[in-house]
């Protein structure tokens, strides 16, 4: 992790399994701190009896159109049809007819195998694909569809529906992770707002990622409708949480570059700013930047000057504190997190004491925050250096 970088004091989740070590590195070169937590797990199925029986029937009969979806799909099923001992059946069978590509990555994959895809949807979308297919009319086509990991039953009825033969391709399978471990410790660090981001790149990932929430879905979905970013590697992925009300953060390219920088754009200006004790705050995941320099905080006082920050100079009580640390916290723990806040923040003049009341932020009243420049004690995020507090 780079103590220096932009994205210093920011917490942002990876929730896929393929290329995550990949993602994490373009994240941590630029300051985040990277939880991973597979949703799903990717598992080929080369020894599927039935994938060798639909290959070898495609190879009899090549199929008129072949829609490729995923890259790492077709280049497994290239290699499983190579242990068969019939990839160049294979290969002809797919060159003879309409290749489409989902994608810059199915594209490649194709021209790799000595293959040119004759269109691309540019949404890299499904309902694209199946728009351009019934233009051009399906009636008697014989359409094979490689299936991203899992089955799309809308897709492939309203082809037949229209008149064509279609077979089905699944490569391989979406499997829930071998350790779900770290899903379930996301899913809490979430709920707790101690992530800014979660990060998804794949449709699948996102349902997996609510059905594990369980009876916490809605408390998850809140989560993501406020105050805990959602960023989608495209608008296939982002589909379902747009569908339940989430706003969410989408690269102009599907690519995980991309991405990355959206993030680097987009988490900076979503850090709350306040004018406390004559210095300005700005609060990220885990650190707090003070006049210009990240301090990295423990969970403990991160919550409490998250709580302080909400109730914007209104004291709060020890009791109400304490429903914002871990559970098991008792009321030493706040005293604790707050001179562990006041020693990161530089002075115990930030965070005043209300004798048998509680504790409150020290905001500077409005019209002091205007002779700064500043209209609110609440603003936006700002580029800063690194202090370890």
């Amino acid at each position: 992790m780079n103590a220096d970088g932009p994205l210093a004091g920011f917490t942002v989740a990876i929730t896929a399994d393929r290329r995550r070590d990949e993602f994490a590195a373009l994240l941590e070169r630029r300051g985040a701190r990277v939880v991973l937590a597979p949703a799903l797990r990717i598992v080929p199925i080369a020894d599927d009896v039935e994938l060798f029986a639909r290959t070898a029937d495609l190879v009899r009969r090549p199929p008129t159109v072949a829609f490729v979806s995923t890259g790492i799909g077709l280049r497994g099923w290239l290699e499983a049809a190579e242990g068969w001992g019939v990839a160049d059946g294979l290969h002809a069978a797919l060159g003879t007819g309409y290749l489409i590509a989902r994608g810059a990555k199915a594209r490649g994959a194709l021209r790799a195998a000595g293959l040119a895809d004759h269109w691309s949807p540019e949404s890299e979308s499904c309902e694209e694909v199946l728009a351009h297919l019934l233009s051009r009319g399906v009636v008697g086509e014989r359409i094979v569809v490689q299936l991203h990991g899992d089955d799309q039953p809308a897709f492939v009825a309203a082809l037949r529906s229209a008149g064509a033969e279609v077979v089905e391709v699944s490569v391989y399978r979406w499997l829930p992770p071998a350790d779900p471990t770290p899903l379930r410790r996301l899913i809490d660090l979430t709920l707790g707002r101690q992530v800014d981001a979660v990060t998804f790149t794949s449709a699948p990932a996102v349902e997996a990622v609510l059905d594990c929430a369980g009876a916490f879905r809605d408390a998850l979905l809140e989560a993501l409708r406020t105050d805990v970013l959602a960023a989608c590697v495209g608008s296939v992925t982002a589909a379902p949480l747009r569908a339940l009300g989430v706003r969410v953060l989408e690269p102009g390219r599907p690519r995980l570059g991309a991405l990355a920088r959206a993030l680097l754009d987009e988490l900076p200006h979503r850090s709350p700013r306040l004018r406390v004790a004559g210095s300005t705050l700005t609060l990220r995941g885990h650190a707090v930047v003070v006049d210009g320099v990240v301090r990295l905080l423990a969970q403990a006082p991160m919550a409490v000057l998250r709580s302080l920050a909400a109730a914007q100079g209104r004291v709060l009580s020890r009791t109400e504190l304490l429903a914002a640390l871990p559970r098991g916290s008792d009321e030493h723990a706040v005293e604790m997190a707050v001179a562990r806040l006041r020693s990161a923040l530089g002075g115990a003049e930030f965070v005043q004491t209300v004798v048998k009341r509680g504790y409150r932020l020290r905001l500077d009243p409005p019209e002091v925050a205007r002779d700064r420049g500043r209209s609110s004690p609440f603003q936006g995020g700002e580029s800063s250096t690194v202090h370890h507090a």
